[in-house]
């Protein structure tokens, strides 16, 4: 495929009514249909439409050999995210679709699997009504709340050290979702059944995967959509909570991480718990995420031969940020990580802690800002720096997008 003549052709056929649009919130699980003010088109019968959004994150990041060896064990510099989406609808905006590519290495799950794959999302949408549409395809399942917000909406650089080890990620699938209010308080339920294996599957074997999530918002809906973007850039005039939780039944997946990670020879059925909330007011934001994996047996072996592993155990993340100016977007935001595996993988893990500090500039919400964030990795409890597998990171990053 020309990638090249793909994007050129993409941004010429809307060119003509291209209008600037920094404000526009990226949502992974609906399409974005309504008041867009980007790159868009619709047939002169109004049964089609599409707009278009691209968003990319360029980075430097660094990482100690020690903690009392500040010399550089590994040096980025990348284009660490480049995203192109398309939303809309075909016939009436009932029938809606999604579609995303990424065009980098760390978006295509090249280093697991040795496919360049460039779709991440590929999913059409049918809206009862405004409370409840299904979907078909392949996008984010209803997972751990870090993880169905966009990277795009991150008030680090990255997600936490939890999401990275727990997560279940994309899947092809069905899904339902639905959203009614008991008296003024709103509710979300989730569900999927999907394959199991993630986005580069290309057969489905016997096992498939299930998924359900719930969210709960005592206090009212948060102001334009705020519990799914990191920090308070709304500064909530009262508090706003949400509560979640969910699980996922992956049955006899042929990955070690589920729809993540090397494939293995032998099934494995994977268990995967997640309990997270959110609070904003007034410029402050708190947000706390519990993941718990199990398996019964995580060991098997991959492709080559090797022993591979399922990893089993639990986590931790925390985060709490205040927005220092609201008027300059100053932000300054601080996040804890706990890692601690399963006493059947204690030869192959050690617990681990991440504590982040991070400084963020707003210019347009997260659609134009400048991360700054600072790190120490603690393993096996041991805080002191000379402590073997302790060290020290930072990463410097820009996201530009529409």
């Amino acid at each position: 495929m020309n990638y090249r003549l793909l994007v050129f052709s993409i941004f010429a056929l809307g060119i003509g009514t291209c209008q600037p649009s920094f404000a526009q919130r990226l949502r992974d699980e609906r399409p974005t249909i309504e008041d867009f003010k980007g790159i868009q088109y619709m047939g002169d019968d109004s049964t089609f439409y599409i707009n278009f959004r691209f968003r990319m994150q360029s980075r430097l990041k660094y990482t100690s050999t020690g903690g009392d060896d500040l010399s550089a064990e590994s040096f980025e510099a990348r284009i660490r995210r480049l995203r192109l989406r398309m939303d809309g609808y075909i016939y009436n905006p009932k029938l809606a679709y999604s579609i995303q590519l990424g065009f980098t290495r760390g978006d295509q799950d090249y280093d697991d699997t040795d496919v360049v794959n460039i779709v991440r999302d590929a999913v059409i949408f049918y809206n009862f009504t405004d409370n409840f549409y299904v979907a078909f395809g392949q996008n984010k399942l209803p997972g751990n709340r870090q993880r169905v917000n966009s990277s795009g909406e991150l008030q680090f650089a990255e997600r936490s050290l939890v999401n990275a080890t727990f997560n279940i990620d994309r899947d092809f699938g069905i899904k339902a979702y639905y959203s009614p209010k008991i008296g003024e308080v709103p509710i979300h339920l989730k569900g999927a059944i999907s394959t199991g294996e993630g986005r580069v599957s290309t057969t489905t074997d016997d096992g498939l995967a299930y998924t359900g999530r719930a969210e709960f918002l005592p206090l009212g809906d948060f102001t334009n959509d705020g519990d799914y973007y990191e920090g308070d850039l709304e500064y909530e005039e009262t508090p706003k909570l949400s509560i979640g939780g969910g699980y996922s039944y992956n049955d006899r997946t042929t990955r070690s991480g589920g729809q993540t990670g090397t494939y293995i020879t032998s099934p494995l059925t994977l268990k995967t718990a997640f309990y997270d909330a959110i609070l904003k007011y007034r410029g402050w934001a708190y947000q706390i995420e519990y993941m718990k994996r199990g398996v019964d047996d995580p060991f098997s072996t991959d492709e080559e031969g090797e022993v591979a592993y399922a990893f089993k155990g639990q986590g931790v993340n925390q985060q709490m940020s205040y927005l220092l100016d609201r008027n300059r977007g100053y932000e300054i935001a601080g996040r804890y990580t706990w890692i601690k595996p399963h006493r059947d993988i204690l030869a192959y893990e050690v617990q681990t802690e991440v504590v982040e500090l991070g400084l963020t500039k707003y210019f347009r919400a997260h659609r134009l800002k400048l991360q700054l964030n600072a790190s120490y990795q603690i393993e096996e409890g041991i805080y002191r720096t000379n402590h073997e597998g302790n060290n020290w990171g930072a990463t410097f990053q820009i996201e530009l997008g529409i």
